[in-house]
């Protein structure tokens, strides 16, 4: 378990990255617990536990979300970063996400990509509008069950 502390490990982690500004506070990994709560080891572990619950809860809802109605996978994100204000690995796995989104738009913004999907979704209402039309040929506006019984 990840106790948050600023050893060796995470500081050469947060000291190999150079960059602007900007991306500093995206550079330090570990607990962003307040320092009064890192400063008493029992404290800090039960904060941790408190956080790991906390977003242990969200990401189930999150998954219950998925098959059922509701945002599944934003709520999943949501806890993941919840854990991320005490885990790194849940703040690497942010960083890994938000890069594959990221390369995931750019490559969706392509003039190819973007001609190719329009091309698709036309295709693809040519498709259903030509099954509609035989539809309404062959039945006209009736519905193939009877509704008068009921």
């Amino acid at each position: 378990m990840n106790t948050g502390s600023n050893k060796s490990g995470e500081a050469a982690v947060a000291e190999g990255r150079t960059g602007t500004d900007e991306s500093e506070a995206e550079r330090a990994l570990g607990s962003r617990a307040p320092e009064f709560v890192k400063a008493r080891r029992a404290l800090h572990l039960s904060w941790q536990v408190g956080v790991f619950v906390v977003g242990l809860a969200v990401v189930v809802a999150g998954v219950i979300m998925l098959p059922l109605p509701g945002p599944g996978w934003v709520v999943i994100f949501g806890g993941m970063a919840i854990w991320a204000t005490e885990f790194v690995w849940a703040q690497l796995v942010l960083r890994w996400t938000k890069r594959k989104v990221t390369e995931a738009a750019q490559r969706a913004l392509d003039p190819k990509v973007r001609r190719r999907n329009i091309i698709l979704t036309a295709i693809g209402v040519v498709i259903i509008a030509v099954l509609a039309g035989i539809y309404l040929y062959k039945f006209g506006l009736q519905m193939p069950w009877k509704i008068k019984d009921q």
